[in-house]
């Protein structure tokens, strides 16, 4: 396995960069660069163990801050952050860019995953896959309220990866909402799991097939 260093970057002074980065020990490695939900930060255990997963197989991976956690270390995102927290996730893929020597994909844990799947939506060809933990389909209990309009203009290949007894979004739910993105995607079910994902039964063995499951979504 690579090493993990702390990584900082502030060339875009509106969109500072800060994470961890998991150097794989390959030559031009590709790299995911992978973002947190709303209520966590890029400590957060499914993070952590992803990357770790991801480096041992060759991929290095950079999991972030997005600006909203870096302006607090508590609390959900501020009303308006979205356009931030975006401009935060361009800002570590060009960071990113410069420092690795493959492709760049960009993924993300629930909100962190619904803001990088808006950025790609906006910037085709900004990277090259997406792998979507939890996608926050629509609030719990609130079917009506889906949070699919860019879904449409969504041109990159994405990986979604949710759990069966997520309470933003069914199967059948993330099943139908796929068949709006023109762009090929594929749905992985966390069976058990929860909006979380990770679990005391599948801790040992998820994260090695959600990084199993994207190197093969990758190859197409």
């Amino acid at each position: 396995m690579g090493e993990c260093e702390e990584f900082k970057d502030g060339s875009v002074k509106d969109a500072p960069v800060r994470g961890f980065l998991h150097r794989a020990a390959v030559a031009d490695a590709d790299c995911l660069v992978l973002t947190h939900g709303a209520g966590a930060n890029c400590q957060s255990p499914p993070l952590k163990a992803l990357a770790e997963a991801f480096c041992a197989a060759g991929v290095t991976v950079f999991r972030c801050d997005l600006p909203f956690r870096q302006a607090r270390p508590h609390g959900p995102p501020m009303r308006g952050s979205a356009e931030r927290d975006q401009e935060g996730l361009r800002a570590a893929v060009e960071a990113m860019r410069r420092e690795a020597g493959g492709r760049i994909f960009l993924g993300g844990h629930s909100y962190g995953g619904r803001q990088a799947s808006m950025l790609a939506a906006s910037a085709p060809g900004l990277v090259e896959r997406l792998l979507l933990l939890s996608y926050p389909l629509h609030p719990p209990k609130k079917p009506e309220q889906m949070r699919t309009a860019h879904f449409p203009s969504l041109q990159t290949p994405a990986l979604f990866v949710s759990g069966e007894r997520d309470g933003f979004g069914s199967k059948a739910e993330m099943e139908a909402a796929l068949k709006l993105i023109p762009a090929r995607t594929e749905l992985l079910m966390a069976e058990g799991a929860g909006h979380e994902l990770l679990t005391p039964r599948n801790r040992a063995e998820l994260p090695g097939r959600v990084v199993e499951a994207f190197l093969q979504f990758a190859k197409g």
